[in-house]
């Protein structure tokens, strides 16, 4: 009785605190694509998204890619009044106004390409992005519509152009119309160059198709970042093409500056400080130090060519 009334035998359970059973979701950690290793999220802001170990370039999305080459707070955004349209009614397994609408809702971007003017280094310059995130950055009528825009503003203003490549090639959903923009940017670097405006092309991984063979190699300095595959076709089809392998590393940035079709490849972390540089000595702009280092090199290098002549 005593034992009963002190609660021994009480059918009341006590409090017990149970631990909510974790949900599953981003820890902060990621695998390197580039090599066995884990890392964190914010190890890899810190690194410009390189991997610590490796060196692996991880992609950056075109608002990173700005944040990178820009001075803080003064780009400018431009030619966002054109908007993409399903011109041609195009349908494979899903319309192409659906395949747009879940791109834009993914993204909240209206299309595969941000241009506009900035501040590089305190050096005014026109500025474009393709965004590998929209659509495999695949070049529609707006990209190549804001990209001749850019280049028409930059023979305007006479600002030095630079367009950061990142893209699958043209876009299939707009069939001819995309095409066409192959020779509607190529037409407008043309004038550039005429009005000897420098433009400097950087190629990230991926640059493919029509990107490729038109705007992205016609810089007047052609500049990749490290390990980034640059191509028209792909390894594998050009594997199935030719029926035989390719060679290592082949259609990867290394590879292609060994055989001429690079002037550099740069680290990301180098890279900002390097455009700044070609810019001053594109423009003639003495007070740049590296600027007047790559001049002196120029001009050691014309003597020597000048001597083996005579």
């Amino acid at each position: 009785m005593i034992l009963a009334n002190m609660g021994l035998f009480s059918k009341i359970k006590p409090t017990i605190k149970i631990q909510p059973i974790k949900k599953d979701g981003f820890s902060g950690w990621t695998k390197c694509s580039g090599c066995p290793e884990i890392i964190h999220a914010s190890e890899l802001s810190q690194n410009f998204q390189c991997c610590p170990k490796c060196g692996h370039h991880h992609r950056l999305t075109y608002k990173q890619r700005i944040d990178l080459l820009a001075d803080e707070g003064t780009f400018v955004e431009q030619f966002t009044h054109i908007k993409p349209v399903d011109s041609l009614g195009f349908v494979d397994t899903e319309s192409y106004q659906k395949r747009l609408d879940a791109s834009q809702e993914k993204t909240q971007r209206d299309d595969a390409i941000c241009v506009g003017t900035c501040l590089l280094h305190k050096q005014a310059v026109a500025l474009a992005v393709l965004d590998f995130s929209f659509m495999g950055g695949s070049m529609g009528s707006v990209v190549g519509e804001r990209l001749t825009c850019l280049i028409e503003l930059a023979r305007e203003q006479r600002l030095p152009l630079i367009i950061v490549s990142a893209s699958g090639g043209a876009r299939m959903q707009e069939s001819i119309l995309s095409l066409m923009q192959m020779a509607k940017t190529s037409a407008a670097l043309a004038k550039l160059h005429e009005a000897k405006i420098p433009y400097i092309s950087v190629l990230t991984n991926p640059t493919t198709g029509g990107v490729t063979a038109s705007f992205a190699t016609l810089g007047d300095v052609i500049v990749a970042e490290p390990d980034a595959l640059i191509a028209f076709a792909g390894p594998r089809v050009v594997e199935q093409t030719i029926g035989q392998k390719l060679p290592p590393k082949a259609q990867k940035s290394e590879f292609l500056l060994e055989k001429g079709m690079l002037d550099c490849v740069v680290k990301r972390s180098e890279l900002k400080d390097l455009l700044g540089a070609l810019i001053s000595f594109l423009t003639h702009n003495e007070r740049d130090p590296l600027a007047q280092k790559m001049s002196e090199r120029l001009k050691e290098l014309l003597k020597r060519a000048e001597n083996s002549c005579v």
